[in-house]
């Protein structure tokens, strides 16, 4: 028995965006300031639409979910040496955002269940004075935002999300995304709506938008922004911010516009996918843990963890052999795109983190794409559980 579908192939993109990304590029016009007179840029258009899902008062398209990270962080106020807290378990782009920015990351450690260890957040908030948290939902799993929010309105601590994977996710009924002061998404490949590569970034805080809107490179064009503030929240700042040249472009905006009134059903699909390989994974043997869903907790099973306990080179392979590619977050060395906090030498000599090591050794991950049927992700937990 071997499964036979890659795990990196994306449903092709809906009629629609293809219909309309071909007028786009007969038409010429992809930048997001070349418009005719009456015309609304795509990008335009997609700021409004997504704001209006994500339930923020403003929007920002931008290059990729790294750029809008790291846009957030500048918009914020963030200056050369801040030390900026966020999670040890995430991917290179969010400490390199923090880095490109000439901030110092401080690395926080996990928990079992792949969140952030509150104790281990407070203890370093409070020894390095740091008042800004990148926090990363890293694979969808979110930490207890209520609580983490109280910790952080108590310690002074400004909060900018990363929701690169969870789009559409909630904690207590609150989307992923509306618990800090920005929120941070991706649009590349393998998340949630793909553009190849994007990112969008929002806020409910009207001086942070019209900072961020001028730093992604707007010029004085950031009235033809679809969801941003108004006149007179640029006064300040028009002047006085940088250019990042971080603008998305038409063509990517209109991929992205055709695939958002899809994201629900996308969404019911993920989840039954992934309770698929919950269902056959869960309680089956005692060398492998699934994760329990706190009831607070709306998730998105793009994505699987699960903790195995036994030898690790050896179980991946075996898998592999039967078509099945697991991601190790607990190898030396880092592959594709799976890394660990010790493999980001630019750092600096980091100090060990020997939860997050201990978590990690035993952390493996796949991917879910909408590719597979439910009944593919029973046999690739079949498989699973018999190279375990």
């Amino acid at each position: 028995m071997r499964f036979e579908k890659p795990f990196t192939q994306q449903e092709g993109l809906p009629q629609g965006a293809i219909d309309r990304a071909v007028e786009i590029l007969q038409g010429g016009r992809l930048h997001r300031y070349n418009t005719l007179a009456g015309e609304v840029a795509e990008a335009s258009l997609l700021e409004a639409e997504y704001a209006a899902y994500q339930g923020a008062d403003y929007c920002l398209a931008t290059t990729s979910g790294g750029t809008a990270l790291q846009i957030a962080l500048r918009a914020v106020g963030l200056k050369p040496g801040d030390q900026v807290l966020t999670n040890a378990y995430t991917l290179a782009p969010v400490p390199g955002a923090i880095f490109a920015c000439g901030g110092v990351p401080v690395l926080v450690e996990m928990e079992r269940d792949w969140t952030l260890d509150l104790k281990d957040f407070e203890a370093k908030a409070r020894k390095t004075g740091a008042k800004l948290l990148l926090l990363s939902h890293m694979r969808g799993h979110l930490v207890d935002m209520a609580a983490l929010m109280a910790l952080c309105q108590g310690l002074g601590i400004r909060v900018i999300e990363d929701c690169a994977h969870t789009m559409g996710a909630a904690w207590a009924g609150v989307r992923s995304g509306n618990w800090g002061q920005v929120a941070c998404f991706s649009t590349q490949t393998y998340k949630h709506m793909n553009s190849g590569e994007g990112g969008l970034l929002t806020t409910h805080d009207a001086e942070i938008a019209a900072r961020a809107i001028i730093l992604s490179g707007s010029y004085m064009l950031y009235d033809r922004h679809g969801a941003a503030p108004g006149e007179e929240a640029f006064a300040g700042v028009k002047t006085k911010a940088p250019n990042c040249s971080s603008r998305m472009d038409n063509l990517r905006a209109a991929l992205l516009r055709a695939q958002l009134p899809l994201l629900e059903e996308n969404i019911a699909r993920w989840n039954a996918r992934y309770g698929a390989l919950e269902n056959g994974l869960r309680g089956k043997t005692d060398l492998i843990d699934v994760k329990t869903m706190p009831e607070e907790e709306f998730h998105i099973g793009s994505s699987f963890q699960f903790h195995y306990k036994g030898q690790a080179e050896a179980f991946i392979q075996r898998c592999a052999d039967r078509g099945v590619e697991l991601k190790w977050f607990g190898a030396k060395v880092p592959a594709g795109f799976t890394s660990k906090y010790d493999s980001w030498h630019y750092l600096g000599d980091l100090p060990r983190l020997p939860k997050t090591d201990a978590i990690l050794a035993t952390t493996f991950d796949l991917r879910v794409p909408l590719t597979f049927e439910v009944e593919d992700c029973t046999l690739i937990a079949e498989i699973i559980l018999a190279c375990a």
